[in-house]
C-alpha cells in the first residue's frame, strides 16, 4: 500500500472521505474522481456502489483509487445516475476487505448501502446487545452497528427507522446512504465530523471536502449542518432536524492538518487558518534565526505565515520526493534510514551553517521531529529550533482519528523542556490552545462552552465515551497499537 505521508509511522491519520451523487450520468465515475480528491483521508482502501434504478454494484478494494476504479472493466460494473464511496483508514476494525466501505446490506424496505466518516463510541456495547437479540455481523467495523439498528427498528418507513438507529450511537459521524429511493446524508449532532452539499448541474452532490466539489466541477452549496439530515430524491433535496438542538464543536484538527489546505470548512478558508496559525506562532514563540523551513507538506502554510509575521525568511529546506511510497524493504536500520532519505531530503547549500526554525503541524510519539532534527543537524544547521502549529497532543482521539494509545503520545509521558532534548532541537515551542482558538477567529477558547472539539489537547471529549471506560481500553488500544507500532 502507498501512502502519501513520507514520514508515515508518526502522524495521526486521517478518519475517512466520502462522497455521493444523485442524479447524474455515469454516476460512479464522478464519485472516483471525487475520492481521488479525498485519497489524503484514507488510503488503506476504496470502495463505491452504484445504482441503475433496478441493483445496486459495489466494487470494493484495498489500496487507494487510483490503481482500482481506473480500469474500464471495474468502472462499466458500477452502472447508475446514483453512486456513493469511501476512502478508508481503520479506526475501528482491521485492515481487511470484509470493512471495506460503503457496506451493503438487503433489508426490508430494500438495498441500503452506507459510508461512514468517524466512529462510533458505543459500537461495542450496541453490537453486544445486538448479537444477543440474533443479529449476525459480516465485518468488524462500528458503521455496521448502524446497519443494524436500521434493520432491527421498530418503525414502519425507512427514514423513521435510520433516525431511529442514530439516536441510539454516540460519538461523531457524517454518512452518506444510497437507497432504491434516494440519497442520504447526516452529519452527528455535535457537526464533529464535516460534510457539505454541492450541485453538478441538476445532481446533488455530498463530499467530505469542498475540494472534491472542485475537483469534478460541482458548486459549492453549503455545508451540512450539525444534527442535519438531508435526503435527495427526484432531483429535490429536503432537509429534516430530528436532533435536539447543541452547541455545535466540529474537529479542530481539520484545521490544523486533516483537510486538505484548498478546502472550505463549516466557511473558513483551511489555507487561511493555517497562515494564521503560523503567525500566531511566531508571535507567541520567537526565535532569532536565518531560515524559517516547513515540514514537507503539512508545515508549509503554517511556515508561510511564521515566516511573514517574524520577518525571517521563508525557504524550502526539506525536498520530499513524491514519488515514494511506503519503504517496504528495511532489513535493518542503516537501510531504513536510507529509505527515509529517499523520502525526505535535506537542502544542504541552504541550511549549512544557518539557524533554522523547523515548522511541522504536530508531535504524536517523536519520531518523525527526531529524525527531521538529525537531518537538518548532519546538513550543516548551527542551530535547530522546533515550532509545532498546535498545542501538544495529550490525549487519544476517540471519534474517528487513529491515535497511538495516551502512554505512546510523546507530550503526555514528557515535558516541552524533556521533548526538546528527546529530539535534539536546540528550542521547542507549540501554539498555545488559545493561540489557536485565535487563528479560527476568537477571542479565546471558551472552556464553559469550548467552540471545538479539541479533546486531543485538552481531554475535554464532547459525549459520552461508553466503549472506553477502563475496562475497555486495554482491548481497544491493543488493536490500536497492532497497526501504529
Amino acid at each position: 500500500m502507498l501512502t502519501t505521508h513520507p514520514f508515515d509511522d508518526d502522524k495521526l491519520r486521517e478518519e475517512c472521505g466520502v462522497f455521493g451523487i444523485y442524479g447524474a450520468e455515469s454516476a460512479a465515475a464522478v464519485v472516483a474522481l471525487g475520492l481521488h480528491a479525498l485519497q489524503h483521508r484514507g488510503q488503506e482502501a476504496a470502495g463505491i456502489t452504484a445504482f441503475d434504478g433496478k441493483e445496486f454494484h459495489t466494487h470494493r478494494a484495498m489500496g487507494h483509487v487510483a490503481g482500482n476504479f481506473d480500469r474500464d472493466d471495474i468502472m462499466r460494473q458500477l452502472a447508475g445516475s446514483s453512486s456513493i464511496g469511501h476512502v478508508r483508514y481503520s479506526t475501528t476494525g482491521e485492515t481487511s476487505l470484509r470493512n471495506v466501505q460503503p457496506l451493503f446490506a438487503d433489508l426490508s424496505t430494500g438495498g441500503f448501502a452506507v459510508s461512514h466518516n468517524g466512529n462510533i463510541s458505543n459500537a461495542t456495547a450496541l453490537k453486544r446487545i445486538l448479537v444477543r437479540r440474533g443479529s449476525i455481523f459480516q465485518s468488524t467495523s462500528d458503521t455496521e452497528v448502524i446497519i443494524h439498528l436500521v434493520a432491527t427498528s421498530n418503525y414502519r418507513t425507512l427514514l423513521d427507522r435510520f433516525i431511529d438507529a442514530l439516536k441510539q450511537v454516540e460519538g461523531a459521524y457524517s454518512l452518506i446512504c444510497l437507497t432504491a429511493e434516494g440519497m442520504i446524508g447526516c452529519r452527528d449532532p455535535l457537526g464533529i465530523r464535516p460534510l457539505v452539499i454541492g450541485k453538478l448541474g441538476d445532481a446533488h452532490i455530498l463530499a467530505s471536502e469542498t475540494v472534491a466539489l472542485d475537483v469534478v466541477g460541482a458548486e459549492f452549496v453549503r455545508s451540512v449542518e450539525p444534527g442535519e439530515l438531508v435526503i435527495i430524491r427526484d432531483g429535490e433535496l429536503t432537509s429534516h432536524r430530528p436532533f435536539a438542538e447543541r452547541a455545535a464543536r466540529p474537529c479542530i484538527f481539520e484545521y490544523v492538518y486533516f483537510s486538505r489546505p484548498d478546502s472550505i470548512v463549516d466557511g473558513t478558508s483551511v489555507y487561511s487558518v493555517r497562515k494564521a496559525i503560523g503567525a500566531e506562532l511566531a508571535r507567541e514563540n520567537p526565535v532569532e534565526a536565518d531560515l524559517v523551513i516547513p515540514v514537507p507538506d503539512s508545515g508549509t502554510p503554517a511556515a508561510i505565515g511564521y515566516a511573514q509575521e517574524s520577518g525571517i525568511p521563508f525557504e524550502l529546506g526539506i525536498i520530499r520526493s513524491h514519488y515514494v511510497g511506503r519503504t517496504f524493504i528495511q532489513p535493518g536500520d542503516k537501510v531504513r534510514h536510507l529509505g527515509v532519505k529517499l523520502k525526505h531530503n535535506a537542502n544542504r547549500a541552504l541550511i549549512a551553517g544557518k539557524r533554522i526554525v523547523l515548522i511541522d503541524d504536530s508531535i504524536v510519539r517523536g519520531t518523525t521531529s527526531l529524525k527531521i532534527v538529525q537531518m537538518m543537524r548532519d546538513a550543516g544547521a548551527a542551530e535547530v529550533h522546533m515550532r509545532i502549529a498546535s498545542p501538544p497532543t495529550q490525549h487519544s482521539c476517540f471519534y474517528g482519528v487513529d491515535t497511538p494509545e495516551r502512554a505512546k503520545l510523546l507530550a503526555a509521558q514528557m515535558t516541552v523542556g524533556q521533548m526538546a532534548n528527546f529530539i535534539n532541537a536546540d528550542s521547542l515551542s507549540f501554539l498555545t490552545i488559545d493561540g489557536l482558538y485565535r487563528a479560527l477567529g476568537e477571542a479565546k477558547r471558551s472552556d464553559d462552552s469550548p467552540q471545538y472539539c479539541d479533546a486531543c489537547f485538552t481531554g475535554d471529549y464532547p459525549t459520552t465515551l461508553t466503549d472506553f471506560d477502563e475496562h475497555a481500553l486495554e482491548d481497544q488500544f491493543s488493536l490500536l497499537a497492532e497497526r501504529v507500532v
